[in-house]
């Protein structure tokens, strides 16, 4: 009985994951993309196409131009982002971005940016299947070599990095030509 109960809660999460209500509470599926920054995201266009529509993600469009990414987030991929809205960059110590923006941290800064990049396709179903498959958390290889850590809080993806920080996945499923961005509240820092 409680391997049905355990099933049936699973399957009903994968459901909500699947049409967006469970990641997030603005996510979507395919269909019908969110809106992002008070953007319209479509799924024609690739990573950085949309991103540098979204009035939230600024700061991590000057970062990817600064770091010499945009060729590599334009390219085929698939990638999976967690992408940092102002707000999360803003929350770092006074100082941080404008010291990563500067041409000698360019290295420093392109880690960081990479490391909320996951090569593959890792939408919403995906993620469940993974932390379910995990037993409770999946371990998320990054573009830059680190690990990242998903996990479930109630209905919502948490994400921890090296250093124990956490992001909330907040807009869930925004799909891209080249992959698929989760939207995060947290910048997330490799060890």
């Amino acid at each position: 009985m409680k391997k049905l109960m355990i099933a049936v809660g699973v399957s009903v999460l994968l459901g909500a994951c699947a049409s967006g209500t469970a990641m997030s509470e603005r996510g979507g599926g395919m269909s019908s993309n969110p809106m992002v920054g008070g953007a319209a995201m479509y799924p024609t266009k690739d990573i950085v196409d949309n991103a540098v529509n979204s009035k939230d993600h600024t700061t991590l469009v000057a970062a990817v131009k600064a770091a010499d990414l945009v060729g590599t987030l334009k390219s085929p991929g698939p990638f999976t982002v967690f992408a940092p809205t102002n707000a999360a960059f803003a929350a770092l110590p006074a100082g941080t971005v404008d010291t990563l923006l500067k041409p000698e941290n360019k290295p420093t800064l392109s880690k960081v940016l990479t490391y909320h990049v996951v090569p593959g396709r890792m939408d919403g179903p995906a993620l469940m299947s993974a932390i379910n498959a995990g037993g409770g958390k999946a371990t998320l290889k990054t573009a830059s070599g680190g690990t990242l850590i998903a996990t479930m809080s109630g209905s919502n993806v948490m994400v921890t990095d090296a250093k124990g920080g956490t992001a909330m996945v907040t807009i869930a499923n925004v799909y891209q030509s080249n992959g698929v961005i989760h939207v995060v509240n947290k910048v997330l820092l490799p060890g």
